[in-house]
């Protein structure tokens, strides 16, 4: 049975024109398009559309869903074990907060001190590690990084964090001007000389897809975004402006 794009958008919970713009980069052509011109979609194109938003759920930028769905490796069942063991490691972080928060309450209503061991419950930023070898331990880029890292003292990470934060703050002080600015994709090259610098030879798709990310994953977005509300979606932007250029696009 085939469905029109305007049926599979309400039942999916998405819009047409994102399932437009998933035909236009390739990520979910429809099957079949009728003597009309009407896109038709298959029960394959419906697998194919969950694993996508599966992974978009995930954090996963489109070039890269569609680089690991197309990949000749895939395993759509193995993918699917992946995503809930993800999700539900999501969910007891989630819970444990929501845990930490109602305490955290419970304390300030009474009037008394949480314990020191109590305060931080939840906090396990060693989960984000596992997320990120589980989503990218099979690169290059993750095992220069890895074997980079482990070797660096609390000085380099000042100087990491100093360069860094300095980036930052040169980019949003021409967050007012057009990305493709000269002096903004200054800024951007320094954003890649330093990852180049520190982390892992960075090609043009690692960075544009890290730029997805910037946007797609909350966690960087809040974390890019204390230095100005719109930094990580003006820093996409750049990015992709930079590495067009790089590209000769």
């Amino acid at each position: 049975m085939a469905h029109t794009v305007k049926a599979v958008a309400e039942l999916a919970g998405i819009s047409v024109r994102t399932l437009h713009h998933y035909d236009e980069i390739g990520l979910l052509k429809p099957a079949q398009v009728s003597a009309s011109g009407y896109r038709l979609y298959t029960q394959s194109d419906l697998e194919r559309l969950q694993q996508v938003l599966y992974f978009k759920e995930l954090g996963f930028g489109l070039h890269e869903i569609k680089e690991i769905i197309d990949s000749p490796g895939f395993d759509r069942k193995r993918a699917l074990l992946e995503h809930r063991q993800l999700l539900a490691e999501r969910q007891n972080r989630i819970e444990k907060l929501i845990h930490s928060v109602d305490r955290t309450l419970e304390a300030m209503e009474r009037g008394i001190q949480m314990a020191e061991k109590d305060m931080f419950e939840g906090f396990d930023h060693t989960k984000y590690e596992e997320e990120a070898r589980q989503r990218w331990g099979h690169s290059e880029e993750y095992r220069q990084s890895e074997q980079r890292t482990k070797k660096y003292t609390k000085a380099d990470w000042a100087q990491i964090q100093q360069e860094s934060g300095a980036v930052y703050q040169g980019l949003v002080s021409v967050m007012d001007r057009d990305p493709a600015d000269p002096e903004v994709q200054e800024w951007v090259r320094q954003w890649h000389e330093q990852i180049n610098k520190w982390f892992y030879q960075c090609s043009t798709e690692v960075f544009r897809g890290l730029g997805d990310m910037y946007v797609a994953d909350e966690r960087f977005t809040k974390n890019i975004d204390k230095y100005a509300t719109g930094l990580a979606a003006f820093m996409k932007e750049a990015m992709h402006v930079y590495c067009d250029r790089l590209e000769g696009k």
